[in-house]
């Protein structure tokens, strides 16, 4: 599940949702996903900075949304 990028290298679908996303506040995504997500982290992180420890269930979330093309929009109504 990985798409070339620079020189032919491949990022996967984490580095893809980290750069595109990475400054989102668990807070936010916890109003997405409910207050489950990313449990044990404080709200006030951000994705970048929990993104590789998430649970199972937290990243497939995340993963769906990403590959549908919704959590760009999921996030911007979640922020307002």
């Amino acid at each position: 599940m990985s798409k070339p990028g620079l020189d032919n290298r491949h990022r996967n679908k984490d580095g893809e949702i980290s750069h595109k996303h990475g400054n989102t506040p668990i807070k936010t995504l916890r109003k997405i996903y409910g207050q489950g997500f990313a449990a044990g982290y404080p709200e006030a992180e951000e994705l970048s900075e929990v993104l590789l420890q998430l649970n199972e269930t937290s990243l497939s979330q995340l993963r769906r949304d990403h590959e549908t093309g919704h959590l760009e929009h999921k996030i911007a109504n979640a922020s307002r």
